[in-house]
Formats: structure tokens, C-alpha cells, sequence
């Protein structure tokens, strides 16, 4: 551990080591059994303290010694309470933590125990932090001891502003005591939260926090627990009220409902064309920050045909507290609800407040999002054995966005986002600190290679981006992403361990470069199908193939996207598609895939007709432990409705497939390409179209 050598013990330690066992084992009998039997007199308390010296990690051990001490404080309830026999048992147990301690100081029982004792309250803490002290001169880091210093502190209702002298004066001893520096960003945020908006007394302390850690960091550049810090430093400068971004519909759009890809609009045009079997519209909302509070009292929904109470908004791959950047929901529209002419929505976002980020932070600015819907009267249907043409991926069937051409009308309003009060405006203190920072580290940078200080400014400069981006009028100033891509790249060749986490960084930042405005996004825009025909074969169609993309970020903008293009790079997981809810067509060929659980965000794509994931490395690995992104059948973290029996009857063995049945279950797809895989089968192949009873194309074959 920490770099200590292990060494092959001699003879004489091995069989020391053997009789040491022997020993603990008898006295571990010996415990067991007075705890099985409820025994706490003084000779079987003695017996546990033994046990706890020696093996300070027995956690059975301290809880019999919870046990003791609350059946003595209960018979103590039901006599007469003598206050200093009580304090005398709990001093006891006070010593026998020290005891453990003492032979294993990072034992998590023997800290939480004494813990326990404290909280009785019969207990003096005035010798706490003097027992710390000697404890963190032993290890200055320990973060058991932190943790405990927290605690104490706590009861002792010592300030923060003295404890924060306490850590300066431990940093000045020595600056790579991480422990010291995280108390340090606990401490500040319990004062800022304790000064409320006080941003001119927030920004002065920011200011001298950065200067205090640069100091640190351009003593000894390799040091990682300052650079930890800053990291923590930067999070505080750039902490914002939540933004709405981008939505779908956009604000200003028209658009053309219809149960089939025929569309019949005749002099409608420009219009785009949403194709939903059961009538059913999706609205996407998209945030800067995770969110929650997204319901039908935060967000109104106002057209003729319906009522806001019948809304309701689910998040989007939610985080463990419900918080998502993308929510979605649904318009019905009856049968009998059809009209040529345009019906208006209008969507109201924070109307009323209730929305709130994951960091506490309330979305307060008031924003409304207006487009109009033409339904049809009635639908032209395929008829029965029409042959579904197959979708290729082919060059050729691709042509580039051409000026003046009728899609360009259409495109023009899907960067628009209405907001009643226009966009937040970040400080011009945070602008200005991330900017002093970026010329400190480029400074750095120039006299030392420095891996985690490239990194810092990768980050550095990300940071500007995102308040340039969406936070401040965009007063000419320049994003420096081509600065922030070669600093990754230079990261995979400096330090190839963390390369997976660099091509992933690498990734979000070229999909930001993609999509930092229309003119940007055109570069990859296709239309598919016949460039001079406004029928409904042309797709809105991306091509992000053969760009060394590993992961998918930064999709704000891209939720009017139908059909995407992402072969031929190294994705390894497609977390952020499930925001595309007019996606139909998604070509996944050639990547690093490597389970059909990685897909999981599939599922919530209604629209997917057609999917390609051929030639990935799905069943190549034994086990995927990278990413798991969806619940084994064996949990209950998710509801299921699991039909074992309808699949033995077609010699599927669902134990090999689960994650397939999955994932697939829910997909309703025509078009499907998975060879290339190790885990095809002539099994998976049955289970697929047992799934599917729609698909028409499997692999290049007709299978109508």
C-alpha cells in the first residue's frame, strides 16, 4: 500500500503470525459466544476489549459493546439514575477506543464508536482535541481524524472562522495535506451559507483562496491536493441560477402532425413533419443544471384541445435525487381532434417557482416557448405488404445542406428560445477571476509539463466557455477550443492511463465546438434521400461519423435531429441520445459498445424506427465493468413484467439475453443490424424477433 514493497515473511514470522491467529480465533469464540448468550457482565466486557485491541475492525465487536451500554442505561431508566456510574461505563468505553486506536488509528468502528458515546451526552469532549492532535501528528491526513475533528467541533460550537485557522496553519506546516484543504472547502461553504447572497464578501474570499492555493501549486506543480482544491474553487466561481436552453419545439416553429411518413401538406411548406403512429407530441425541455421541480404547476402548457392538469413531466436519465437536465412530456391528440389550419401552443416555464438545480439554486427567470401544430384530417395508410425501403448508410445517399434549398427555412428558427427576461448575466467578477486563473496556469504551463495543470486548464477554459455561452452577451469574445482539444490530446500521450476519461473530456468539448451555432452545425448537416424532393424519405440527418467521439454530451441543441450518423468513432456509452425524442434513425456501426445494457437510453425513444450497431464489441468481454446502465433482472431497482415461459416455447434461454429482452422489449423497430458482434446467435436472432414482430430489415435481409 503506498508504494511499500511487500516482502515474503521468514519462517519465524510465519509461524508467529500462525500462533497470533490461533489466539485471536479462541478469543474470538469466547466473544461470540457471551454475545449470543446477551452477557454483559465485567468479565465479558473485559473479553470484547481483548478482542478490540487486537482486531480493531471487529465491527460485531463494538456493536456488543452498544448493546452492554444500552442495557445498563436501561436498567439505570428503571432504578434510581446515578449520574456518575453512567459517566464512569461510558469513560470505559472511551478508553477502549483509544486502546484500538492506538494499535489501528484508521479503524472507521472505533471512531464511530467513540462517536456514539459522545452523542450520549454524559461525556466530557474537553480532552477530544488534544487526543486529535496527538493522532494528527501521527498522520496529518488522516481523514478519520478530520472527520472526528468535524464532529467535535461541532459540539464544542467552535466558529468556522477559527477552524479555518486551524487548517491554514496545517497547510503552512505542509500544503499536500489534502485532508486540510477539503476541511477547508467545507468550512467556507458552511460561512457562505451562513452570509446568505453576500456575493462582494463571497468574491473577496474567492480571491484570496485562489491566491493562497496558487502559491502551493506553483511551489510543487505535482502535488495533487491543491490542485483539488482549486477545482473546488473554480465550482464556487461559476456556480449559477440554471438556464433553460433549448426546447422542443423551438420557439416560432410550425409544424406537421401525421400517423405515417406521408406527409400531405400541400402549400404548407415550410413545415417540419413529426411522424407519430398514436397521436402523441413530445415537448423536451432543456436546462443548463440538473433540475427538479419540473411538474404542471411550474410549467403550463396552454392550446385549446387541452388541459394543463393533465400534464405530466418525467426527467430524463434522472441523477439519485430526481434532478435532470432534459424532461419530457407528452400532447394527445384524440382522433377527432384534426384542423389544416395551425393550432397555437404556448409552454410557460417558471411561471411559478419550484424549480430548483441540484445545488440548491432556483430557476427564476420566467420563459415561454410558442409554436403551432397542423393536424390532419385523416392519414394515408400503407397498405397491407408494402414494402418498407431499407435504409442505407451509404455516401451517396447523403447530400450536404445547400443554401436556399426548402429545408433552410426550416432550420432557421431551431436555435430560437423566447424568454420574457432575456439571459442571465454572470458577474463580471467570475468572468474576470476564470480569466486571471487562465493566464496564471498558461504561465505555469510554459515553464513546466505538468499533467493535472494542463488539465486545470482544459477545465479553465471550458469554465469561460460556458459563461460566454450562455451566461453573458457574447460581446466578440473567442472560445478557445481548439486550445482545450490539443491540451486532452496532449493529456492521452502524457498520462495513457486515464486516457478513457481524457477522450471522453475530448469528446464533450468537440460536440460543444459542433454545436456552438447553426453556421457550425450545418458543416455536418446532410438531408437523406432526394435533395430536390420535399418529401418525408429526407430526413434531418447528422453526420458525426469517423470523428474519435467516445462518448455523447452537449445536445442541447440538436433535439430537432431525426436521424444521426455516429459510426466509425470509439462510443463506448450513448448517455445524453435519450434528449433526442425525434430520432429515427441512429447508426452506432463501428464503436467500442460492449453490452446491450450500454443502450439503455434507447428505450425512451419512442420515434426509433431504425438502428444500426453492427461490428461493436457487444459479447467480446466476459463481463462489462465499466458501465452498467441499465438493472439486471435479478434487482428490483426497476419495475418489470417478465414472461420467462411465452420464450421457452421458442428455445430462447433468457438467461443469456437479459439484457437484450431489456433493452428491446420496449424498441419498436423495422430496421435492425447488429452483425459484427460476438454475441450474435441464431438464439438472440429468435429472441429479437420475438421482440420485435415489426422489423422488416435484419442485417441487409428483407425479412417482410
Amino acid at each position: 500500500m503506498h508504494g511499500i514493497s511487500r516482502k515474503t515473511p521468514s519462517q519465524e514470522e510465519q509461524e508467529a503470525s500462525a500462533l497470533k491467529a490461533a489466539e485471536l480465533r479462541d478469543l474470538q469464540s469466547q466473544f461470540l459466544h457471551l454475545h449470543h448468550n446477551k452477557i454483559y457482565t465485567k468479565e465479558a466486557l473485559e473479553t470484547s476489549a481483548k478482542l478490540l485491541e487486537v482486531n480493531p475492525e471487529h465491527y460485531t465487536g463494538w456493536n456488543y459493546r452498544k448493546l452492554a451500554v444500552q442495557h445498563f442505561l436501561n436498567n439505570q431508566s428503571e432504578t434510581e439514575v446515578d449520574s456518575e456510574s453512567i459517566q464512569s461505563v461510558l469513560n470505559e468505553e472511551l478508553k477502549v477506543v483509544e486502546n484500538a486506536l492506538k494499535n489501528n488509528f484508521k479503524s472507521y468502528g472505533a471512531w464511530y464508536h467513540r462517536k456514539w458515546v459522545l452523542s450520549k451526552g454524559h461525556s466530557s469532549t474537553d480532552k477530544e482535541l488534544r487526543l486529535l492532535g496527538k493522532f494528527q501528528k501521527l498522520d496529518s491526513r488522516n481523514f478519520h481524524a478530520w472527520n472526528y475533528r468535524r464532529f467535535i467541533t461541532t459540539l464544542k460550537k467552535i466558529s468556522d472562522e477559527e477552524e479555518l485557522q486551524y487548517t491554514t496553519d496545517m497547510i503552512y506546516d505542509n500544503f499536500s495535506n489534502y485532508s486540510a484543504w477539503h476541511n477547508r472547502s467545507v468550512l467556507l461553504s458552511h460561512l457562505f451559507e451562513k452570509r446568505g447572497k453576500g456575493h462582494s464578501h463571497k468574491e473577496s474570499i474567492l480571491e484570496e483562496e485562489f491566491e493562497f492555493v496558487r502559491n502551493a501549486l506553483f511551489t510543487d506543480p505535482d502535488d495533487q491536493s491543491g490542485w483539488f482544491y482549486h477545482l473546488w474553487l473554480l465550482d464556487q466561481t461559476v456556480k449559477l441560477e440554471p438556464l433553460l436552453l433549448s426546447s422542443w419545439p423551438p420557439h416560432g416553429s410550425s409544424l406537421y402532425l401525421s400517423a405515417n411518413d406521408y406527409f400531405d401538406g400541400g402549400n404548407l411548406f415550410p413545415r417540419m413533419h413529426f411522424q407519430s403512429k398514436d397521436r402523441t407530441f413530445p415537448i423536451v425541455l432543456y436546462f443548463s443544471e440538473a433540475v427538479e421541480g419540473v411538474n404542471s404547476s411550474t410549467v403550463t402548457i396552454e392550446y385549446e384541445y387541452y388541459s394543463n392538469d393533465n400534464v405530466i413531466w418525467r426527467p430524463l436519465s434522472a441523477n439519485k435525487f430526481g434532478c435532470a437536465q432534459a424532461w419530457l412530456t407528452y400532447l394527445n391528440f384524440p382522433d377527432e381532434v384534426h384542423s389544416l389550419k395551425d393550432i397555437p401552443v404556448k409552454v410557460v416555464v417558471a411561471q411559478f417557482p419550484g424549480i430548483v438545480s441540484s445545488n440548491g439554486i432556483s430557476f427564476s427567470q420566467t420563459s415561454y416557448i410558442e409554436f403551432s401544430l397542423c393536424i390532419p384530417s385523416h392519414d394515408r395508410e400503407h397498405r397491407e405488404g408494402q414494402t418498407i425501403p431499407r435504409i442505407l448508410w451509404k455516401n451517396e445517399k447523403f447530400y450536404p445542406h445547400v443554401t436556399g434549398s426548402h429545408d433552410a427555412s426550416l432550420l432557421n428558427p431551431l436555435h430560437k428560445l423566447k424568454m420574457t427576461e432575456g439571459k442571465s448575466k454572470a458577474s463580471d467578477w467570475s468572468m474576470k477571476t476564470i480569466a486571471n486563473e487562465i493566464a496564471h496556469y498558461r504561465e505555469l504551463l510554459s515553464s513546466t509539463n505538468c499533467k493535472i495543470g494542463k488539465l486545470t486548464l482544459a477545465r479553465l477554459l471550458m469554465a469561460q466557455s460556458k459563461l460566454i455561452s450562455y451566461c453573458l452577451p457574447n460581446d466578440g469574445m473567442k472560445v478557445h477550443y481548439e486550445e482545450i482539444l490539443g491540451l486532452y490530446h496532449d493529456l492521452m500521450e502524457l498520462d495513457p492511463v486515464h486516457i478513457c476519461y481524457y477522450e471522453d473530456e475530448y469528446s464533450l468539448v468537440l460536440l460543444k465546438q459542433v454545436t456552438l451555432s447553426m453556421e457550425s452545425i450545418l458543416r455536418y448537416y446532410h438531408q437523406y434521400g432526394d435533395s430536390t424532393s420535399p418529401s418525408m424519405d429526407s430526413h434531418f440527418c447528422l453526420r458525426l461519423n469517423d470523428l474519435s467521439l467516445s462518448r455523447i454530451g452537449n445536445v442541447e441543441q440538436l433535439l430537432w435531429i431525426q436521424m444521426l450518423d455516429l459510426s466509425h468513432n470509439k462510443i463506448r456509452s450513448i448517455e445524453g441520445l435519450e434528449a433526442l425524442q425525434l430520432l429515427s434513425c441512429l447508426n452506432l456501426s463501428n464503436n467500442k459498445i460492449c453490452s446491450f445494457a450500454a443502450l439503455d437510453p434507447l428505450r425512451m425513444l419512442k420515434s426509433l424506427e431504425v438502428l444500426d450497431i453492427s461490428y461493436n464489441e457487444i459479447g467480446a468481454h466476459s463481463v462489462d465493468t465499466r458501465r452498467y446502465l441499465c438493472s439486471s433482472p435479478m434487482t428490483h431497482a426497476v419495475e418489470n413484467d417478465w414472461s420467462f415461459e411465452e420464450f421457452a416455447n421458442v428455445g430462447v434461454d433468457l438467461t443469456n439475453h437479459w439484457d437484450a429482452f431489456f433493452i428491446f422489449r420496449d424498441l419498436n423497430l423495422i430496421q435492425l443490424d447488429i452483425l459484427g458482434n460476438a454475441v450474435v446467435s441464431d438464439q438472440l436472432k429468435l429472441l429479437l424477433f420475438k421482440l420485435m414482430p415489426s422489423l422488416k430489415w435484419f442485417d441487409g435481409e428483407n425479412w417482410n
